[in-house]
């Protein structure tokens, strides 16, 4: 791997000599797979071993074809770095923080392509409400798409594709929210190699601009005492310990400490004194990821923000009485429709179910209900499809299907 000489003389300076040479040495190192099971619907894998930093996350052994695993699609496990996962330690822990721990209402500000999001819907305490938010359209539909297959057959959380400006307006507020922020992604140097070829410290320093605009303008969202986590998947201290910095600072944040295990590994921060976490290859098991959890110390509500988040969406206007993107889920609901007045399920072989997630008819048996039928795999959802006797019509959305024409062995 050929890293830019100032990257390398920022981090070198910026870690020192010996967090620097496990750094170049997990760099050369093959990425650890990892996923996380969905606990409502996912079983632990049999060859897998646990994330210590997360109740639902494993490590594999090796890499399977993941495109041609139906369990995928019916969203009972999720494909993450296992550093993401360590979000779902962050939340939990969180419950003696937040003022309200008994539910929380939580904003995913940027959310796709859904990682986060599924962990906090793993994590958060029941009867909270979540609102994920893409500001990228494309991006929004993806995030969607993996909400859909994670809930399904329940309720899949708000997906909304909005600029953190666009929720100030509407003057919610929100217990929890987390800001994963746009990066320059060093952190993900060792798996994307287009992330090497487009840093640059002028990106680093755009960066670190665009992340304090969006954290200023989401921070009045922040219920009084509520809490704010602050991520990036990146090494630097520009866009990591100088940026929590200064929401402390400007802000007034206070920047709370989140309680970790030595032997995980994760260490603290390279500048200042504020308590983060930081993940750095070579030293934890996985990816680099940074995270620091701030609360908003102001006890006096903001008068001017003092709306609570209510369903349904069409509520949610700005001051100009424009409302919030909200991205339909046409999937779930189509299928929850279904199933209010069907109880018929048919499961299909993984062949019939590979052939279903490609987009293609297939036949159901002859004693297969007539019309609209739900199908799934080894017991779980992935779908709805038209019988007509001789065929099923395949129902999956287009966009979803599996595009590789490659033959699964």
């Amino acid at each position: 791997m050929n890293l830019p000489d100032d990257f390398l003389h920022e981090t070198r300076s910026a870690m020192g000599e010996r967090l620097f040479g496990l750094l170049m040495d997990g760099m050369k190192a093959e990425p650890p797979v990892s996923i996380r099971v969905n606990p409502w619907k996912g079983t632990a894998p049999a060859d897998g071993e646990q994330v210590p930093w997360c109740r639902w996350g494993y490590y594999l052994p090796s890499r399977p074809a993941f495109t041609f695993d139906p369990l995928l699609h019916a969203g009972c496990y999720y494909v993450q770095e296992a550093s993401s996962m360590f979000t779902d330690h962050v939340i939990r822990h969180l419950s003696s923080l937040i003022p309200h721990p008994s539910s929380f209402t939580a904003l995913d500000l940027c959310a796709a392509p859904g990682g986060k999001s599924t962990a906090l819907l793993s994590a958060l305490p029941e009867g909270s409400m979540l609102i994920s938010n893409e500001t990228v359209p494309k991006r929004a539909r993806i995030l969607s798409e993996n909400l859909q297959k994670w809930m399904m057959p329940e309720g899949a959380p708000y997906v909304t594709s909005n600029a953190a400006g666009d929720f100030r307006k509407t003057r919610l507020l929100f217990d929890l929210i987390l800001c994963d922020v746009p990066c320059s992604g060093e952190g993900m140097f060792r798996k994307n190699g287009r992330a090497v070829e487009e840093w640059s410290l002028a990106g680093v320093r755009r960066c670190q601009q665009l992340q304090r605009q969006i954290v200023a303008d989401i921070w009045p969202c922040l219920r009084p005492g509520g809490v704010m986590v602050y991520s990036t998947c990146t090494f630097n201290v520009h866009e990591n310990e100088e940026n929590v910095a200064w929401i402390a600072d400007e802000l007034d944040a206070e920047v709370i400490e989140t309680p970790v295990e030595s032997a995980w590994n994760i260490t603290g921060p390279l500048t200042g004194s504020h308590p983060v976490c930081r993940f750095i290859p070579g030293v934890a098991r996985g990816e680099g990821l940074f995270m620091a959890v701030l609360r908003k110390k102001s006890l006096t509500p903001d008068v001017s923000s003092n709306r609570k988040v209510t369903t349904p969406p069409s509520l949610w206007r700005g001051v100009g009485g424009e409302a919030l993107r909200v991205i339909p889920n046409d999937f779930l609901d189509a299928y929850k429709e279904v199933a209010k007045t069907s109880d018929y399920r048919a499961d299909l072989s993984y062949e019939q179910a590979i052939a279903y997630l490609r987009g293609e008819a297939i036949v159901l048996p002859p004693e297969t209900p007539r019309g609209l039928t739900i199908v799934g795999y080894q017991g779980h959802p992935l779908g709805l499809v038209k019988n007509i006797g001789s065929r099923a019509n395949n129902l999956y959305p287009k966009e979803w299907r599996i595009k590789s024409t490659h033959v699964p062995i």
